[in-house]
Parts: C-alpha cells; sequence; structure tokens
C-alpha cells in the first residue's frame, strides 16, 4: 500500500516569521518623505510675447533661462515653445 504525503504549510509559516523578523528592524529605521509642494504664479500670454520671454520675466537670479523655459514647458505639458495670446501658464516660482 502506498501512503500520500500530506501538504504542510508549516515551512511556509515559518519562513515567513523569519523573513519578517529580518525585515521589520530594517523597514522601522527608513523614513520617507513626501515631496513639496510647489507654488506657481499664473500668466497670461499677451500679443508679441515668447516663452522666452515670459521665463526671462519670471526666472529667479541664479537660473538660466532655458532651464526655466524648460519648467514652465513640463509644468504646462507644452509640446512646444509656441505660446497664443490668451493662453494662461502656471509659472513655477
Amino acid at each position: 500500500m502506498i501512503r500520500r504525503r500530506r501538504f504542510s504549510l508549516m515551512p511556509i509559516i515559518v519562513l515567513a516569521g523569519l523573513s519578517l523578523t529580518v525585515a521589520l528592524p530594517t523597514l522601522s529605521t527608513m523614513h520617507l518623505y513626501a515631496a513639496g509642494s510647489e507654488q506657481f504664479v499664473t500668466a497670461t500670454v499677451k500679443p508679441g510675447d515668447s516663452l522666452w520671454s515670459i521665463a526671462s520675466r519670471h526666472m529667479s537670479g541664479d537660473a538660466s533661462v532655458q532651464d526655466a523655459i524648460d519648467r514652465i514647458a513640463a509644468v504646462n505639458h507644452l509640446r512646444n515653445s509656441t505660446v497664443v495670446p490668451g493662453q494662461q501658464l502656471r509659472i513655477p516660482k
């Protein structure tokens, strides 16, 4: 007569317990930080404005105009540098 072995969950439970014993001290020392909320100014595009002129008006002293253009384009999901009069743009501070 052939005896069938019964499947036991005990090895899986022991392995999970050992994993938690090792992982919990590491996880408890981690610090998670939320991203700071970026502040914006809204600018309305006027006739004759370009993304360059808007960026140069609103950029901080230590940033380059190209960096300011890149940030404005990213925030406003612009595919190119074309802006039209009356368009509202969010300008990062």
